[in-house]
């Protein structure tokens, strides 16, 4: 098999097909550490992503990999406490069912300004440790890398024979595929010293723009911005400015924190996730693109979906629908959730 993409989305579909017993090379443009997957915030939560009852499906079977894997102390993965705040009384949301341990927060954990908010934990990765750890799981799993731009997605049969293509490109999906609905989402993070914060906190409705506080070992990472259609990465500093404001609002002990630097980075946005098989002059592709701002929300279990699809491709007796994982292998505790053999 050969996986196009070496973000979080291609890394954990070569290492599900790797598990599965294929032998997998991964073509990418860039190395991890050059990847959108490197900037992201990386907190699990459903964000700008669809069609909602499958990225339901695919978070939950994320999250308890990313559960399994921190309790596993793979490098990055913690199950962080967090707090979502609202103006207003929040309503139900497709994510609430997912996650066990949401409650009402109580008035004392609230910061000035807010009358509510919802507690819950959530995993939480450091993508500069666990992007390389992923990297070098794939490696020692007998993956192969080969860093090359590719024009069209057909030249990955001509850089390594496979039966399958596997399509993670992220962005690039819709330059490799002519696919016109994907579109750029662009997302400007501030990087601060941590003054000891312990707990993510996120207020998506901020009047002056969505703002988050997710802390590191080191680190915090604040937020941050959902600008569609844009394509510039170059860090605004009006933005800086407002993401440094607000997310004191969140979290007052960050009021006057220096930034140790401001990026911006390109989300891979579409109506829809693809998750589909293609046939090609070249052969059978396997879409696994447009995942919003949900990328490292939806990784594992978009690739235990991609991967079924491969298996459905391969074995002609085999029948799968594009978009979900087998019964039988979700019912028979069988590896769908990136655990087991491929993360031992």
């Amino acid at each position: 098999m050969t996986v196009v993409g070496g973000g979080i989305s291609g890394l954990a579909t070569a290492a599900r097909l790797l598990a599965d017993g294929a032998a997998v090379t991964v073509v990418a443009a860039d190395e991890p550490a050059h990847t959108t997957s490197w900037l992201a915030a990386a907190v699990w939560f459903p964000t700008h992503a669809g069609p909602p009852e499958l990225v339901a499906r695919w978070g939950g079977e994320t999250f308890a990999a990313f559960e399994w894997q921190a309790g596993e102390r793979v490098p990055g993965v913690t199950m962080r406490e967090s707090l979502a705040l609202y103006r207003e009384p929040p309503g139900a949301a497709d994510w609430h069912g997912l996650v066990a341990s949401l409650r009402s927060a109580r008035s004392d954990e609230l910061p000035p300004g807010y009358a509510h908010g919802l507690r819950f934990r959530v995993p939480a990765i450091e993508m500069p440790l666990y992007l390389p750890w992923l990297f070098q799981h794939v490696t020692d799993a007998g993956g192969r890398f080969v860093a090359r731009r590719l024009d069209t997605l057909a030249e990955a049969w001509d850089v390594a024979p496979a039966d399958v293509v596997v399509h993670c490109a992220g962005l690039a999906a819709g330059r490799l595929t002519g696919d016109d609905s994907v579109y750029p989402v662009r997302g400007q993070i501030v990087r601060v010293p941590n003054p000891g914060v312990t707990m993510s906190v996120r207020d998506e409705a901020h009047p002056a723009g969505r703002a988050y506080v997710h802390p590191r070992s080191h680190d915090c990472i604040l937020g941050g911005t959902l600008d569609e259609g844009r394509w510039d990465t170059e860090p605004d500093a009006a933005t800086t400015a407002s993401i440094l404001r607000r997310c004191a609002d969140l979290v007052p002990a960050l009021a006057g924190a220096r930034p140790i630097e401001a990026v911006a980075g390109l989300r891979p946005g579409r109506p829809t996730v693809r998750l589909a098989v293609e046939q090609t002059d070249r052969g059978p592709v396997v879409h696994n693109y447009g995942h919003g701002g949900s990328g490292v929300t939806l990784a594992w279990g978009c690739a235990a979906a991609a991967a079924a699809l491969v298996t459905a491709t391969t074995v002609p007796s085999t029948t799968v629908p594009s978009t979900t994982v087998p019964s039988s292998r979700r019912d028979s505790g069988a590896d769908d959730h990136g655990r087991g053999p491929e993360l031992s």
